[in-house]
């Protein structure tokens, strides 16, 4: 809890971090990677050169100052932010270096505006803040039974092209132990270190099915570690992998109906998650759209027609952007009025792509009438926190 006599200047604070959050966390980074360069191996560092980590990182910030009492919005946004440091090791001695440099960045962005008062009441509700996620994080390792940045190494046994730049990559376990178990949606760290000593850490969305032997990801070539795994990786060749992680879990285990709403790579989720209805309820009914930039980069078309194959109450829409209207094809964008009905209300809706596609998708679905306790997303990259702000 913040205290009364913080409180205030947290609340106060919107409107500044509304105007300026963007420079306090661009000041942020700079400095804190000028004292500890080994800390860019836990960042994505192309992220970092587009900016768009800086601005999630501001979204952040303002999201908590205002929502500092509406834990139910911070929530959800916690557990997702917990996942992914866990996937990448972040252990409790960064956060006091973090706070450091937050509250440094807050002073140097904001000069004789930064009282002293203001900058207590941040020391304060960083630290509470800071606390929450130490001691989830630290639940977390210990319920996956691993130390913080632990990692377990995987042999590639299949790659398989997926479109014009996607390629999906089949592992087993060197170990001989099992494959870890996850859910459909969750995703994985991969570990790569480059010729230079540079060390980077990239998610990938398992793209099948739980199975014990192995695990599968596809890869999309964007990026200097996704490039660099499109150049280099091939069957025999070992990645160090986190144990999967994600709090993005659609349904896959009830018979209710479920729609299932993708474009580009984020078919990768909802391909691990139709594969496993398709195992475990092929009678359900599914909706499954997905919008792909034309029929070159359709991805997972094999996965598709086998759930096809099985499933009798599947509804399967693609759209090509840059494509012609074919058979079973739509042309141009995914649009809410060109999928199969179903009972707004009362069903789940799950949605992964580029950020501007799940914005105009909430939009009108919400506009449609589903409530906003049925939608659940998943963006690959920093997330913009736009559904809560």
């Amino acid at each position: 809890m913040i205290s009364s006599a913080s409180r205030p200047y947290i609340e106060a604070s919107v409107p500044v971090l509304r105007a300026h959050g963007l420079a306090i966390t661009t000041t942020f980074y700079k400095n804190i990677f000028a004292e500890l360069p080994q800390l860019t191996n836990l960042f994505n560092m192309g992220n970092q050169a587009n900016g768009s980590q800086q601005q999630s990182l501001a979204s952040a910030v303002f999201a908590y100052a205002a929502n500092i009492d509406n834990a139910a919005a911070l929530g959800p946004v916690v557990n997702r932010i917990v996942q992914k440091h866990v996937s990448v090791g972040v252990r409790a001695e960064h956060y006091p270096i973090v706070g450091r440099h937050l509250l440094g960045a807050i002073a140097e962005t904001l000069g004789d505006a930064a009282t002293p008062p203001l900058l207590a009441a941040w020391d304060e509700a960083y630290n509470a803040l800071a606390a929450i996620f130490i001691e989830a994080e630290k639940a977390m390792y210990a319920g996956a039974g691993i130390e913080p940045g632990q990692t377990r190494t995987m042999r590639v046994v299949d790659i398989a092209p997926q479109g014009k730049d996607v390629v999906a990559i089949r592992m087993v376990p060197v170990d001989g132990a099992p494959a870890p178990a996850f859910r459909p949606g969750q995703y994985l760290s991969v570990h790569v270190a480059f010729p230079d000593g540079r060390r980077q850490i990239r998610q990938y969305s398992l793209s099948d099915a739980p199975r014990s032997d192995s695990l599968r990801i596809s890869v999309k070539r964007d990026g200097e570690v996704s490039h660099w795994m499109h150049d280099h990786i091939e069957v025999g060749s070992e990645l160090e992998v986190s144990p999967p992680f994600g709090d993005f879990m659609p349904d896959t285990e009830s018979n209710e109906p479920v729609v299932l709403l993708s474009a580009g790579v984020g078919i990768t989720p909802m391909i691990a998650a139709l594969n496993r209805i398709a195992h475990v309820n092929p009678g359900r009914y599914v909706i499954f759209a997905h919008a792909a930039r034309d029929a070159q980069h359709q991805a997972h078309l094999d996965d598709i027609a086998a759930a096809r194959a099985r499933m009798p109450n599947l509804q399967v829409i693609t759209f090509h952007e840059e494509g012609e209207k074919g058979a079973g094809v739509l042309a141009g964008r995914m649009e809410l009025v060109a999928l199969p009905s179903w009972p707004r209300a009362e069903t789940d809706v799950y949605l992964c792509g580029p950020l501007g596609f799940m914005q105009s998708q909430w939009l009108a679905l919400v506009g449609a009438g589903v409530p906003v306790t049925r939608l659940h997303r998943e963006m690959f990259g920093p997330e913009a926190l736009d559904h809560i702000l």
